[in-house]
């Protein structure tokens, strides 16, 4: 009976027991849901799901312990029978665990199928996630310095587009003279008298500037006509080397289209840099314009202001709006055109055919008052203002009667300034330019884009006389870069040397070349007029001394003269006829006679000092090796210039071209007594002086 009894009472406990466990499952499921509410939550360690499982367990347990107190009487009747169960022997009912099978999830599963051990381990509730982080951006690669551009991209930047478009022309080109014709020639334009004026003076064939320069000049449509203000020239920049025959370019086609002008008007205007060069290209005129009845002037401030406007204007007490002229052909340096142009009445430039710029990249640098931008207004003619203009309303019968325009040579591009005629400006008229052609020559010519762009040129056309390359890939487009780069042509026939020395021992090497290598009708530069006369001043004492040493032998002694600024005009032109005639040997000289003068029998030239640039280096040994004649440039470099001298010439692709001359100490010995004595006297003569 006791048995029947406990029963029910051990089955009432343990489902009281199960009801517990139903609160707890429902507690946990909301636990659950809540976490799932919390998306970001991170998960957390197994360490502290296992601390955290251990407190829900005791937790489980404390609360069944409580539920056991509220139901007193089941506790009591569960008492008796796990004690009955233990006096008997019997064994304590095992609880069901699911060790491998993970716990099923409260959504899916009914809440009445869930059977839950109490050791089972609660989720362990996850932390808060972080938010999550943007983006990355994408990778660039690390920042560079960009590749500067090439020295050919620099080089055709701001350039005009005629001077990369130049015509290169061969030095080695000529063209045989007819002059068995009297018609004109078709390859030149040249007419059959001045083919033989040219035989008379000995020239045979024309040069490669010259066969380029003339038939462009005479042969192309209007060229020779003397006013084109409907149809202005097109202007010419020619770049040569020295002794290519440049003057003769210009000389030929001036005077074969001036020699058909009926009345004397200043047509042609040649400007050079400086007096002596004024000098031999009026020498070259005169000798090829030679009945052709065509006057030459020229003004350099040799003679006197007064003077040299007698000889320029015919007509100086009347105002004429057309000038007055005596020449046809004038040639000046530029502060004397300036002081005619704005001192002397009836001088006028409006009739000006030719343009000729000489020397151009030197005369370019020189300001002389701002020369080159008032000879280009004087050649242009003022475009009609709509106040001085009348229109034909204006205009009435009486006003053209009364009006008795007195005799006045304007250029039809002036016209419309004549005084006391009215002008009347219609819609059909035609504009009106100047007929000025400008020639620009130069074996440097400028490739500075603004002081192109000073000189106005219109559609300009350049020719440059340049050898070509005999490589393979050579082009014309590497031909135009040589050109732009300034990597000058020199004559073929000239030959450079280069001889490095001491600065104490420059002047005793000067003499051993005079002497070893036989150096005589040359010209010697050196940096300043007064360094050229303390050289010329020391071979003196040096010639005197080895002519008395050497009294055995007389040989030839060496006669030296210094031309620089520092003489007169007079002075200068009798050393200069001397020294055409061989009375003297060396001319010493700064680099005043530099440019542009022709000198036929120079054979060798000395740059004493070196020259600061390139462009006065190609100067100076063009002097010599001139018109197809051979030729030897002698450098004398002091050490600490050698750098210099040859990071110059390897700019220009210019130094394999140079040999290197060199003198062993003992050449030079017996020339040493000879040198210590003059340098002796040349201290005396400057302590005296």
């Amino acid at each position: 009976m006791a048995q029947a009894v406990q029963a029910p009472t051990a089955s009432a406990g343990s489902k009281s027991k199960t009801k517990a466990k139903k609160r707890y499952l429902k507690a946990k499921k909301e636990r659950r849901k809540k976490r799932k509410a919390l998306p970001g939550e991170p998960k957390a360690p197994k360490k502290r799901q296992e601390d955290e499982s251990a407190t829900e367990e005791s937790g489980s347990s404390g609360s069944e312990a409580e539920e056991g107190l509220e139901d007193g009487e089941q506790e009591v009747a569960a008492v008796p029978v796990l004690a009955k169960a233990k006096e008997d022997g019997g064994e304590r009912p095992k609880k069901r665990r699911k060790l491998d099978t993970p716990p099923p999830r409260p959504s899916s599963t009914p809440e009445d199928n869930i059977e839950v051990d109490e050791s089972e381990e609660p989720a362990v509730q996850p932390r808060p996630r972080s938010p999550t982080p943007p983006v990355a951006l994408p990778a660039f690669p690390q920042p560079r310095r960009p590749e500067a551009p090439s020295k050919n991209v620099l080089a055709l930047q701001g350039l005009d587009k005629a001077l990369i478009e130049a015509e290169i022309v061969n030095p080695a080109t000529t063209l045989p003279l007819d002059v068995a014709k009297d018609v004109q020639d078709e390859r030149t334009g040249l007419s059959g008298k001045m083919r033989r004026r040219l035989q008379d003076l000995g020239i045979t064939e024309l040069f490669a500037v010259q066969t380029a320069v003339v038939p462009l000049l005479l042969s192309s449509p209007g060229s020779r006509s003397l006013y084109r203000p409907y149809d202005p020239p097109e202007d010419l920049c020619v770049s040569a080397p020295t002794g290519s025959g440049k003057t003769l370019a210009y000389v030929l086609p001036i005077v074969e289209v001036l020699s058909s002008r009926v009345v004397t008007r200043l047509r042609a205007l040649v400007v050079l840099p400086t007096r002596d060069l004024v000098l031999q290209v009026r020498e070259t005129f005169e000798a090829v314009a030679r009945g052709r009845g065509l006057n030459i002037g020229t003004a350099t401030g040799q003679h006197s202001f007064a003077h040299e406007q007698s000889q320029l204007v015919a007509e100086r007490t009347a105002d004429l709006q057309g000038g007055s002229s005596k020449v046809d052909i004038l040639i000046c340096t530029p502060g004397r055109l300036m002081d005619h142009l704005h001192g002397t009445p009836n001088f006028s430039l409006q009739h000006l055919r030719y343009l000729v710029i000489d020397e151009a990249d030197r005369l370019l640098a020189q300001s002389f008052q701002d020369w080159l931008a008032q000879v280009l207004a004087a050649t242009r003619p003022p475009r009609p203002s709509e106040e001085s203009s009348a229109t034909s309303s204006d205009v009435s019968l009486s006003s053209f009667q009364t009006a008795r325009p007195h005799p006045d040579a304007l250029a039809p591009a002036f016209l419309h300034l004549l005084r006391d005629v009215p002008h009347v400006q219609t819609d059909i008229d035609e504009h009106k330019e100047s007929s000025c052609q400008k020639l620009l020559f130069s074996a440097t010519l400028t490739r500075d884009p603004a002081k192109i762009s000073a000189l106005g040129l219109r559609q300009p056309k350049y020719i440059v006389v340049q050898s070509r390359k005999t490589t393979d890939g050579a082009s014309k487009d590497e031909g135009m870069l040589d050109f732009v780069m300034e990597k000058f042509t020199m004559p073929a026939t000239l030959t450079e040397h280069m001889l490095v020395c001491d600065a104490a021992i420059k002047p005793l090497m000067f003499f051993y070349l005079l002497h070893s290598r036989n150096i005589t009708n040359a010209l010697v530069f050196t940096k300043s007029a007064e360094s050229t006369a303390r050289l010329v001043r020391l071979l003196e004492f040096f010639e005197a001394a080895l002519q008395k040493s050497q009294r055995g032998d007389q040989g030839k002694v060496i006669v030296a003269r210094a031309y620089s600024s520092d003489l007169s005009p007079s002075e200068r032109k009798t050393i200069l006829e001397q020294f055409r005639n061989q009375e003297i040997h060396i001319l010493v000289c700064s680099d005043l006679i530099s440019r542009g003068i022709d000198i036929s029998h120079v054979s060798h030239v000395v740059s004493y000092d070196v020259p600061v640039d390139f462009r006065k280096y190609v100067h100076r040994v063009g002097r010599t090796a001139r018109a197809g004649r051979a030729g030897d440039a002698w450098t004398l470099v002091e050490e600490q210039e050698a750098r210099y001298f040859k990071t110059m010439m390897k700019e220009t692709d210019h130094l394999g071209k140079v040999n290197r001359l060199k003198v062993p100490e003992e050449d030079a010995e017996p020339y040493k007594p000879a040198y210590e004595t003059a340098l002796g006297r040349l201290k005396e003569f400057y302590a005296r002086g």
